[in-house]
Protein backbone atom coordinates (compact mmCIF):
# COMPACT_ATOMS: atom_id res chain seq x y z
CA UNK A 1 0.00 0.00 0.00
CA UNK A 2 2.88 2.86 1.07
CA UNK A 3 4.91 2.03 -2.39
CA UNK A 4 1.10 1.88 -4.18
CA UNK A 5 0.88 5.61 -2.62
CA UNK A 6 4.67 6.39 -3.43
CA UNK A 7 4.35 5.49 -6.82
CA UNK A 8 1.25 7.58 -7.29
CA UNK A 9 2.61 10.78 -6.42
CA UNK A 10 6.24 10.13 -7.31
CA UNK A 11 7.49 12.86 -10.40
CA UNK A 12 8.60 11.01 -13.77
CA UNK A 13 11.49 12.46 -16.05
CA UNK A 14 8.60 13.57 -18.60
CA UNK A 15 7.55 15.95 -15.55
CA UNK A 16 10.63 17.01 -14.77
CA UNK A 17 11.39 17.94 -18.17
CA UNK A 18 8.26 19.43 -18.92
CA UNK A 19 8.61 22.08 -16.11
CA UNK A 20 12.75 22.20 -16.77
CA UNK A 21 11.45 23.73 -20.61
CA UNK A 22 8.76 25.73 -18.89
CA UNK A 23 11.31 27.08 -16.48
CA UNK A 24 14.19 27.94 -19.28
CA UNK A 25 11.20 30.07 -21.99
CA UNK A 26 11.98 32.98 -19.88
CA UNK A 27 15.53 32.43 -20.38
CA UNK A 28 15.19 31.37 -24.10
CA UNK A 29 12.58 33.96 -25.35
CA UNK A 30 13.44 37.12 -23.31
CA UNK A 31 11.24 39.38 -25.41
CA UNK A 32 8.17 37.19 -24.89
CA UNK A 33 8.08 37.28 -21.09
CA UNK A 34 4.93 39.10 -21.21
CA UNK A 35 3.23 36.54 -22.87
CA UNK A 36 5.14 33.77 -21.35
CA UNK A 37 3.01 35.68 -18.20
CA UNK A 38 -0.46 35.77 -19.81
CA UNK A 39 0.44 31.85 -20.42
CA UNK A 40 0.84 30.98 -17.15
CA UNK A 41 -1.81 33.02 -15.69
CA UNK A 42 -4.38 30.97 -18.03
CA UNK A 43 -2.52 28.39 -16.99
CA UNK A 44 -3.74 28.35 -13.51
CA UNK A 45 -7.10 29.39 -14.58
CA UNK A 46 -7.62 26.00 -16.74
CA UNK A 47 -5.87 24.17 -13.82
CA UNK A 48 -8.81 25.56 -11.70
CA UNK A 49 -11.53 24.52 -14.12
CA UNK A 50 -9.85 21.19 -14.63
CA UNK A 51 -10.10 20.46 -10.98
CA UNK A 52 -14.08 21.05 -11.80
CA UNK A 53 -14.70 19.31 -15.16
CA UNK A 54 -11.92 16.55 -15.20
CA UNK A 55 -12.40 14.95 -11.67
CA UNK A 56 -15.56 16.48 -10.45
CA UNK A 57 -17.33 16.11 -13.96
CA UNK A 58 -18.72 19.89 -12.77
CA UNK A 59 -18.94 22.22 -15.84
CA UNK A 60 -19.28 26.00 -15.21
CA UNK A 61 -20.15 28.73 -18.04
CA UNK A 62 -19.32 31.19 -15.05
CA UNK A 63 -16.11 30.41 -13.76
CA UNK A 64 -15.07 34.21 -15.13
CA UNK A 65 -16.94 35.11 -11.41
CA UNK A 66 -14.28 33.70 -9.49
CA UNK A 67 -10.91 34.60 -11.72
CA UNK A 68 -13.02 38.57 -11.47
CA UNK A 69 -13.38 38.56 -7.74
CA UNK A 70 -9.69 37.82 -7.26
CA UNK A 71 -8.88 40.41 -10.13
CA UNK A 72 -10.85 42.94 -8.28
CA UNK A 73 -9.77 41.77 -4.73
CA UNK A 74 -6.06 42.49 -5.50
CA UNK A 75 -6.72 45.38 -7.21
CA UNK A 76 -9.07 47.24 -4.44
CA UNK A 77 -6.23 46.05 -1.87
CA UNK A 78 -3.49 47.12 -3.78
CA UNK A 79 -5.16 50.52 -3.92
CA UNK A 80 -6.37 50.48 -0.36
CA UNK A 81 -2.74 49.93 0.65
CA UNK A 82 -2.07 46.53 0.81
CA UNK A 83 0.28 46.01 -1.49
CA UNK A 84 2.57 43.33 -0.93
CA UNK A 85 1.77 40.97 -3.71
CA UNK A 86 1.83 37.62 -1.37
CA UNK A 87 -0.69 39.15 1.32
CA UNK A 88 -2.69 40.27 -1.60
CA UNK A 89 -2.62 37.26 -3.75
CA UNK A 90 -3.93 34.90 -0.42
CA UNK A 91 -6.79 37.23 0.67
CA UNK A 92 -7.56 37.36 -2.88
CA UNK A 93 -7.83 33.70 -3.18
CA UNK A 94 -9.82 33.40 -0.20
CA UNK A 95 -12.28 35.77 -1.33
CA UNK A 96 -12.93 33.63 -4.17
CA UNK A 97 -13.24 30.67 -1.91
CA UNK A 98 -15.83 32.17 -0.16
CA UNK A 99 -17.68 32.82 -2.94
CA UNK A 100 -17.26 29.99 -4.33
CA UNK A 101 -18.40 28.27 -0.90
CA UNK A 102 -21.63 30.20 -0.73
CA UNK A 103 -22.45 29.29 -4.69
CA UNK A 104 -21.76 25.97 -4.60
CA UNK A 105 -25.08 24.59 -2.91
CA UNK A 106 -26.49 25.73 -5.90
CA UNK A 107 -24.62 24.37 -8.69
CA UNK A 108 -25.10 21.19 -6.96
CA UNK A 109 -28.85 20.79 -7.15
CA UNK A 110 -30.25 20.02 -10.73
CA UNK A 111 -28.76 18.32 -14.14
CA UNK A 112 -25.56 19.62 -15.91
CA UNK A 113 -27.67 21.77 -17.66
CA UNK A 114 -28.52 23.19 -15.10
CA UNK A 115 -25.20 23.94 -13.73
CA UNK A 116 -24.65 25.53 -16.79
CA UNK A 117 -27.05 27.67 -16.73
CA UNK A 118 -26.66 28.73 -12.54
CA UNK A 119 -22.66 29.42 -13.11
CA UNK A 120 -23.14 31.61 -16.19
CA UNK A 121 -26.29 33.44 -13.80
CA UNK A 122 -23.97 34.14 -11.28
CA UNK A 123 -20.93 34.85 -13.07
CA UNK A 124 -23.63 37.81 -15.40
CA UNK A 125 -24.94 39.28 -12.27
CA UNK A 126 -21.34 39.70 -10.79
CA UNK A 127 -20.84 41.48 -13.86
CA UNK A 128 -23.53 43.67 -13.68
CA UNK A 129 -22.66 44.43 -10.24
CA UNK A 130 -18.97 45.50 -11.10
CA UNK A 131 -20.82 47.97 -13.75
CA UNK A 132 -23.08 49.00 -11.16
CA UNK A 133 -20.82 49.91 -8.74
CA UNK A 134 -18.25 52.41 -10.52
CA UNK A 135 -17.20 53.78 -7.50
CA UNK A 136 -15.90 51.06 -6.36
CA UNK A 137 -14.72 49.30 -9.08
CA UNK A 138 -14.16 52.13 -11.70
CA UNK A 139 -17.14 50.69 -14.06
CA UNK A 140 -16.40 50.63 -17.64
CA UNK A 141 -13.01 52.76 -17.28
CA UNK A 142 -11.18 50.03 -15.28
CA UNK A 143 -9.92 50.01 -11.65
CA UNK A 144 -7.18 53.01 -11.52
CA UNK A 145 -4.34 53.61 -9.11
CA UNK A 146 -3.21 50.18 -8.65
CA UNK A 147 0.29 50.08 -7.68
CA UNK A 148 1.88 46.79 -6.41
CA UNK A 149 4.89 46.96 -3.83
CA UNK A 150 8.44 44.96 -4.90
CA UNK A 151 8.09 41.36 -4.52
CA UNK A 152 9.31 40.22 -0.84
CA UNK A 153 10.47 43.58 -0.77
CA UNK A 154 13.37 43.70 -3.24
CA UNK A 155 11.54 42.77 -6.81
CA UNK A 156 9.72 45.65 -8.07
CA UNK A 157 7.45 45.33 -11.07
CA UNK A 158 9.10 46.55 -14.52
CA UNK A 159 7.32 47.18 -17.83
CA UNK A 160 9.62 44.20 -19.55
CA UNK A 161 7.72 41.46 -17.34
CA UNK A 162 10.85 39.90 -15.65
CA UNK A 163 9.34 40.12 -12.36
CA UNK A 164 6.00 39.85 -13.33
CA UNK A 165 6.90 36.76 -15.37
CA UNK A 166 9.08 34.80 -12.90
CA UNK A 167 5.97 35.71 -9.78
CA UNK A 168 3.45 33.89 -12.31
CA UNK A 169 5.55 31.00 -13.39
CA UNK A 170 6.67 30.47 -8.88
CA UNK A 171 2.49 30.56 -7.79
CA UNK A 172 1.88 28.08 -10.69
CA UNK A 173 4.64 25.73 -10.32
CA UNK A 174 3.61 25.66 -6.50
CA UNK A 175 -0.14 25.60 -6.86
CA UNK A 176 -0.24 22.69 -9.53
CA UNK A 177 2.14 20.68 -7.78
CA UNK A 178 -0.81 21.03 -4.42
CA UNK A 179 -3.22 20.37 -7.04
CA UNK A 180 -1.44 17.06 -8.19
CA UNK A 181 -1.44 16.00 -4.67
CA UNK A 182 -4.96 16.79 -4.38
CA UNK A 183 -6.25 14.68 -7.35
CA UNK A 184 -3.88 11.98 -6.51
CA UNK A 185 -4.90 11.61 -2.52
CA UNK A 186 -7.75 9.47 -1.67
CA UNK A 187 -9.93 12.51 -1.86
CA UNK A 188 -9.07 13.08 -5.25
CA UNK A 189 -9.66 9.22 -6.11
CA UNK A 190 -13.11 9.85 -4.43
CA UNK A 191 -14.08 12.64 -6.69
CA UNK A 192 -13.49 10.68 -9.49
CA UNK A 193 -15.76 7.73 -7.78
CA UNK A 194 -18.50 10.44 -7.64
CA UNK A 195 -17.96 11.66 -10.95
CA UNK A 196 -17.76 8.02 -12.90
CA UNK A 197 -21.28 6.72 -10.46
CA UNK A 198 -22.51 9.24 -7.85
CA UNK A 199 -25.40 6.61 -6.83
CA UNK A 200 -22.66 3.63 -6.44
CA UNK A 201 -20.27 6.07 -4.57
CA UNK A 202 -23.09 7.17 -1.91
CA UNK A 203 -23.80 3.68 -1.03
CA UNK A 204 -20.57 2.76 -0.49
CA UNK A 205 -19.85 5.39 1.95
CA UNK A 206 -18.51 8.65 -0.26
CA UNK A 207 -19.99 11.71 0.93
CA UNK A 208 -20.48 13.32 -2.56
CA UNK A 209 -21.97 16.49 -1.65
CA UNK A 210 -19.33 17.53 0.69
CA UNK A 211 -16.80 16.42 -2.29
CA UNK A 212 -18.31 18.74 -4.49
CA UNK A 213 -18.35 21.46 -2.76
CA UNK A 214 -15.07 20.93 -1.13
CA UNK A 215 -13.63 20.90 -4.81
CA UNK A 216 -15.64 23.69 -5.78
CA UNK A 217 -14.32 26.24 -3.08
CA UNK A 218 -11.11 25.37 -3.69
CA UNK A 219 -10.84 25.44 -7.71
CA UNK A 220 -12.23 29.06 -6.69
CA UNK A 221 -9.63 29.68 -4.74
CA UNK A 222 -7.37 28.25 -7.42
CA UNK A 223 -8.97 30.66 -10.43
CA UNK A 224 -8.95 34.03 -7.37
CA UNK A 225 -5.29 33.53 -7.87
CA UNK A 226 -5.15 33.36 -11.48
CA UNK A 227 -7.16 36.99 -11.52
CA UNK A 228 -5.08 38.00 -8.47
CA UNK A 229 -2.11 37.54 -10.53
CA UNK A 230 -3.31 39.16 -13.51
CA UNK A 231 -4.19 42.27 -11.62
CA UNK A 232 -0.59 42.10 -9.84
CA UNK A 233 1.08 42.30 -12.78
CA UNK A 234 -0.43 44.73 -15.37
CA UNK A 235 -1.75 46.47 -12.59
CA UNK A 236 -5.14 47.51 -14.00
CA UNK A 237 -8.58 45.77 -13.42
CA UNK A 238 -11.44 46.46 -15.62
CA UNK A 239 -15.01 44.87 -16.34
CA UNK A 240 -13.34 42.12 -19.12
CA UNK A 241 -12.14 39.76 -16.13
CA UNK A 242 -15.53 39.27 -15.35
CA UNK A 243 -17.05 38.94 -19.16
CA UNK A 244 -18.51 35.90 -20.98
CA UNK A 245 -15.61 35.32 -22.57
CA UNK A 246 -13.36 34.57 -19.98
CA UNK A 247 -15.34 31.23 -19.17
CA UNK A 248 -15.33 30.45 -22.81
CA UNK A 249 -12.17 30.86 -23.56
CA UNK A 250 -10.80 28.76 -20.33
CA UNK A 251 -13.32 26.01 -21.74
CA UNK A 252 -11.82 25.93 -25.28
CA UNK A 253 -8.10 25.67 -23.36
CA UNK A 254 -9.36 22.75 -21.81
CA UNK A 255 -10.63 21.13 -24.98
CA UNK A 256 -7.41 21.91 -26.62
CA UNK A 257 -5.55 20.57 -23.96
CA UNK A 258 -7.78 17.99 -22.67
CA UNK A 259 -9.39 17.44 -19.26
CA UNK A 260 -8.76 15.08 -16.43
CA UNK A 261 -4.75 14.81 -15.87
CA UNK A 262 -3.74 18.59 -15.00
CA UNK A 263 -1.45 19.05 -17.49
CA UNK A 264 -4.09 19.46 -20.04
CA UNK A 265 -4.86 23.30 -19.10
CA UNK A 266 -1.08 24.00 -18.74
CA UNK A 267 -0.55 22.58 -22.60
CA UNK A 268 -3.94 23.82 -23.73
CA UNK A 269 -3.19 27.51 -22.41
CA UNK A 270 0.46 27.40 -24.38
CA UNK A 271 -1.35 26.69 -27.32
CA UNK A 272 -4.08 29.11 -27.37
CA UNK A 273 -2.25 31.87 -26.02
CA UNK A 274 0.50 31.54 -28.96
CA UNK A 275 -1.60 30.63 -31.39
CA UNK A 276 -3.65 34.22 -29.98
CA UNK A 277 -0.39 36.27 -30.11
CA UNK A 278 1.09 34.98 -33.79
CA UNK A 279 -2.18 34.94 -35.26
CA UNK A 280 -3.25 38.20 -33.94
CA UNK A 281 -0.04 39.46 -35.76
CA UNK A 282 -0.88 37.88 -38.85
CA UNK A 283 -4.59 38.39 -39.36
CA UNK A 284 -5.80 41.09 -36.41
CA UNK A 285 -9.25 41.02 -37.72
CA UNK A 286 -10.13 37.28 -38.08
CA UNK A 287 -7.61 35.67 -36.16
CA UNK A 288 -11.11 33.79 -33.88
CA UNK A 289 -11.36 32.72 -37.25
CA UNK A 290 -8.51 30.27 -36.99
CA UNK A 291 -8.72 29.23 -33.37
CA UNK A 292 -12.51 28.09 -33.95
CA UNK A 293 -11.49 26.79 -37.26
CA UNK A 294 -8.54 23.97 -35.42
CA UNK A 295 -11.42 23.49 -32.73
CA UNK A 296 -13.62 22.26 -35.13
CA UNK A 297 -10.66 20.05 -37.47
CA UNK A 298 -9.89 18.72 -33.24
CA UNK A 299 -13.70 17.64 -33.09
CA UNK A 300 -13.95 16.32 -35.97
CA UNK A 301 -10.70 14.50 -35.94
CA UNK A 302 -11.45 13.38 -32.13
CA UNK A 303 -9.43 14.95 -29.56
CA UNK A 304 -8.10 11.80 -28.01
CA UNK A 305 -6.42 10.71 -31.33
CA UNK A 306 -4.79 14.00 -31.45
CA UNK A 307 -4.14 13.81 -27.85
CA UNK A 308 -2.57 10.48 -28.43
CA UNK A 309 0.04 11.86 -30.79
CA UNK A 310 0.83 14.58 -28.84
CA UNK A 311 1.44 12.37 -26.25
CA UNK A 312 3.15 9.98 -28.21
CA UNK A 313 6.12 12.80 -29.54
CA UNK A 314 6.54 13.82 -26.20
CA UNK A 315 7.02 10.86 -24.78
CA UNK A 316 9.61 9.95 -27.80
CA UNK A 317 11.15 13.77 -26.91
CA UNK A 318 11.87 12.90 -23.52
CA UNK A 319 13.06 9.91 -23.41
CA UNK A 320 15.51 11.15 -26.18
CA UNK A 321 16.51 14.04 -23.87
CA UNK A 322 16.95 11.69 -20.93
CA UNK A 323 19.15 9.43 -23.00
CA UNK A 324 16.55 6.53 -23.19
CA UNK A 325 16.27 4.19 -26.03
CA UNK A 326 13.61 4.39 -28.38
CA UNK A 327 10.83 1.67 -28.91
Amino acid sequence: MAADWVRRIAVNHREWVFWIVAIALPLLFPGKLLLINEIAILALFALSLDLLLGYAGIISLGHAAFFGVGAYAAGLLAKHGLAEPLVGLLLSAAAAAVLGFLTSFLVLRGSDLTRLMVTMGIGLMLLELANRFDTITGGADGLQGVVMAPLLGLFAFDLAGRTACAYSMAILLVLFLLARRLVRSPFGLSLRAVKANRLRAVSVGVPADTRLVTIYTIAAAYAGAAGALLAQTTQFVSLDVLDFHRSADVLLVLVLGGSGYLYGGLIGAAIFKVMQDWLAAQTPQYWQFWIGLLLVVIVLAGRERVAVAIRRRWTALTRRFAGEPTP
